[in-house]
């Protein structure tokens, strides 16, 4: 009987050290990871782009929509180079919004050189302040560039080209306690949506929840970097998300993600992406569906991204051609769709196109060197 014992303790040794050579047990939390090394082709002509820039242990998301652009959070102080880098390889030469979520040196750290390198039209922050050098720094880059910062009321809305936003938070004073301070937002384009609410931690998600805002969305960005003290079961069941995105750096000494935040997302069976194993996330958004590219891997029409976060740049899909083919001579006259609102002009088959808002929407048949002449630019995307 000892011998048989010892023997299925041999086979039981083989097997464990057979599957820890084949790269170790599988995890089981339900993180929806994409190849790292290939191409996840967005769907063509996209409306919106959200990149959650891997900038260590901190936030930083860059949202995107016919040419105009959203930053919420720079990360650290030591990140603004990469975020910076970043912002330019996509094509950013303004930025129509800059949020800092909180003042946390994580979150609003890079914020005083993004501010001082691009050109802002509207800078939000919640009604906070701080004693730091960080802050100090961000305050003093909104003064020199005469800026003047917004106060975040729930129920505002704002358009991002063919996207909206809504604030949803901060609903109420919460004294010294910044991360409940966190502007939240509801992002959407079409029938899609995004949470996002910076450090946001359980009383603060239960306000949000009691002020009745609508919370449904295809993505949730987690509090606080995946820790316990976010991310409430009320707050989770109202937003109800398909994806979960955790923005946090790789080892931190925080141990976010907290075990039982990822609990809590396997039983609630969302999908889970992770920047400390991902590198930067991006979801694109046609209206309908939402497509996903991680790590290396860059998308068709947006630039691969340098500085400290690397990606491996492929080459343009052919669509893009196809597309120039198509318009041919810029002196023929085709059906093309102006967005009154942003003053851009799109293929009618474009996704911005068949999302736009019916009152900024214009049908004309004209050339595209007329209406390049009337003053319109033509969609980044489709490339009329």
């Amino acid at each position: 009987m000892t011998k048989l014992k010892n023997i299925r303790i041999l086979i039981i040794s083989i097997l464990c050290a057979i599957s820890l050579l084949l790269g170790g047990c599988a995890d089981s939390s339900p993180s929806f990871s994409p190849d790292k090394g290939s191409s996840i082709t967005a769907p063509s002509g996209f409306g919106l782009a959200v990149h959650f820039i891997d900038v260590g242990q901190g936030d930083s998301i860059l949202a995107e929509s016919d040419g105009h652009y959203m930053l919420i959070d720079a990360g650290e102080n030591d990140q603004a180079g990469t975020v910076i880098s970043y912002l330019k390889a996509q094509g950013v030469t303004k930025l129509d919004y800059v949020i800092g979520t909180h003042p946390h040196s994580d979150h609003i750290g890079g914020l005083d050189k993004v501010i001082d390198t691009f050109p802002v039209d509207k800078v939000i922050l919640p009604p906070v302040e701080h004693t730091t050098k960080t802050f100090e720094d961000v305050l003093d880059s909104i003064a020199s560039r005469g800026l003047k910062i917004t106060k975040p009321t729930p129920g505002d809305s704002y358009d991002l080209g063919d996207a909206s936003f809504t604030i949803l938070s901060p609903v109420k004073d919460y004294g010294s306690d910044l991360n409940n301070w966190s502007v939240g937002v509801r992002l959407t384009y079409g029938d899609n949506s995004f949470v996002m609410c910076g450090d946001a931690e359980n009383q603060a998600e239960e306000d949000i929840v009691k002020n009745g805002a609508m919370l449904k969305a295809d993505v949730l960005k987690a509090g606080h970097h995946g820790s316990s003290t976010s991310t409430s079961d009320a707050f989770l069941k109202k937003v109800s998300p398909s994806w979960v995105v955790i923005q946090c750096g790789k080892g931190n000494s925080y141990g976010h993600p907290h075990k039982e935040t990822m609990e809590k997302l396997k039983k609630a069976s969302c999908q889970v992406l992770r920047t400390d194993e991902e590198g930067t996330i991006t979801a694109f958004s046609d209206g309908k569906t939402i497509t996903w590219s991680t790590g290396t891997a860059a998308v068709p029409g947006i630039s691969a991204g340098s500085g400290g976060n690397q990606t491996a740049a492929i080459p343009d899909s052919d669509n893009g051609a196809a597309a120039e083919n198509e318009a041919g001579d810029p002196s023929t006259r085709s059906s093309y769709v102006i967005n009154t609102n942003t003053g851009k002009f799109h293929r009618p088959d474009c996704a911005s196109a068949t999302q736009m808002k019916p009152e900024n929407r214009k049908d004309v048949t004209a050339s595209r060197d007329e209406l390049v002449q009337e003053g319109y630019e033509p969609c980044k995307q489709c490339k009329p």
